[in-house]
C-alpha cells in the first residue's frame, strides 16, 4: 500500500489561522487541567504549525508510516502545543484535548508513548535527552539508506545541559545532514532570564564551533520558519540548527515575555480573557 503524506499548505494566511486555533485550544486545555506549561506552548505554536502543515512528512491516518519524518520533542513540558497540533492535524479528536492531565488520559503532562496516543516518537520528561535520541534515529536512517528526516525541538534553557553538547558533537562527527534541531530561543526559563540563570551566548558561534550549519529566524514568522527548514534540507554534509527567536506567551500581550507563565495554567476567567486578547491580536496581525 502506498503511504500518502499530509498535504502541504503553502497559504500563509491559512497557516496563521491554524496557529490561532492551536493557541486557542491549548489555552482551554490547560485551563481545564488546572496545571501545565502555557508560556512556552504559546511561543511554539507557529513553529509547530509550520512543521505539521507544511514541512514534515507524516500521515495522521497511518501514524506509524515507516517513511515518515520523525519529530522529537525534547522539551516535554510544552506537550500542550504538541497535543493541540496533533489533534488539529487529525491524529485524534479535538475534544480529547479537554482530558489533558486528567486521570487515565492519554494526554499526560509530559508525552508518554505507553499511553497509546498516536503521533508520539518519544516519552519526554528529563531535559537534555531528546537530541541524543534524534541523533540515534538520524544515524539509523543513514545506515538503512532511508530518506526521512529527524527534527528535534529544544528549549534554550535546556542548552545548559551538558548532554546536549555531547549529542551535538556526535551529530557533526557523523555528518548527519538529515538532522535538524530547532531551538526555542525565548530567552527565559522557569527561574528567570537565561542570561541570569546561566548565560548561553554566543549561541550561533557555539553551534558553529561544534560543526553545525546555523540558521537564525523569527520563530513567529511562518514563512521564515518554512524557508529555514527548506534551507536545512539542502544542507547534506552536516546537521543544521535553527535558532528560532520566539516570545514566551506569544499572542497574549499581557503575559508575553513573563517567565512566571513558564509553568502556570490560566484559571477559567483568565482563559476567557486570554482568548479575547488572542483573537484581538490575531485580527490585527492577519
Amino acid at each position: 500500500m502506498q503511504q500518502i503524506m499530509t498535504k502541504q499548505n503553502n497559504d500563509i494566511r491559512q497557516l496563521d489561522q491554524v496557529s490561532l486555533e492551536i493557541r486557542r485550544a491549548l489555552i482551554l486545555s490547560l485551563s481545564g487541567a488546572g496545571s501545565g506549561h502555557l508560556g512556552g506552548s504559546l511561543g511554539l505554536a507557529d513553529v509547530f504549525t509550520a512543521l505539521y502543515f507544511n514541512i514534515i512528512k507524516h500521515n495522521p491516518d497511518l501514524p506509524d508510516w515507516k517513511d515518515r519524518d520523525r519529530l522529537i520533542l525534547s522539551i516535554g513540558h510544552v506537550a500542550p502545543v504538541l497535543y493541540a497540533t496533533l489533534a488539529r492535524a487529525g491524529y485524534f479528536d479535538m475534544k480529547e484535548l479537554a482530558t489533558l492531565r486528567k486521570l487515565g488520559t492519554r494526554l499526560q503532562g509530559h508525552p508518554g508513548r505507553d499511553h497509546g496516543l498516536p503521533g508520539l516518537e518519544l516519552s519526554a520528561g528529563s531535559l537534555g535527552q531528546g537530541l541524543s535520541v534524534a541523533v540515534g534515529m538520524a544515524i539509523s536512517a543513514v545506515h538503512d539508506q532511508k530518506n526521512w528526516r529527524v527534527y528535534s525541538i529544544l528549549g534554550d534553557g535546556e542548552l545548559q545541559e551538558g548532554s546536549i553538547w555531547e549529542a551535538a558533537m556526535s551529530a557533526a562527527h557523523y555528518k548527519l545532514g538529515n538532522l535538524t534541531a530547532i531551538v526555542d530561543r525565548n530567552n527565559v526559563q522557569i527561574d528567570g532570564k537565561t542570561s541570569d540563570v546561566m548565560e548561553i551566548e554566543p549561541l550561533p558561534d557555539k553551534w558553529k564551533s561544534f560543526g553545525w550549519h546555523v540558521i537564525e529566524c523569527d520563530g513567529h514568522e511562518i514563512q521564515g520558519i518554512i524557508k529555514a527548514c527548506n534551507d536545512a534540507r539542502e544542507t547534506d554534509a552536516k546537521p543544521t540548527v535553527i535558532i528560532a527567536k520566539t516570545i514566551m506567551g506569544k499572542g497574549i500581550p499581557s503575559i508575553e515575555d513573563d517567565y512566571r507563565w513558564h509553568g502556570k495554567a490560566p484559571t477559567a476567567r483568565e482563559a476567557v480573557n486570554f482568548i479575547k486578547e488572542l483573537e484581538a491580536n490575531y485580527k490585527h496581525d492577519i
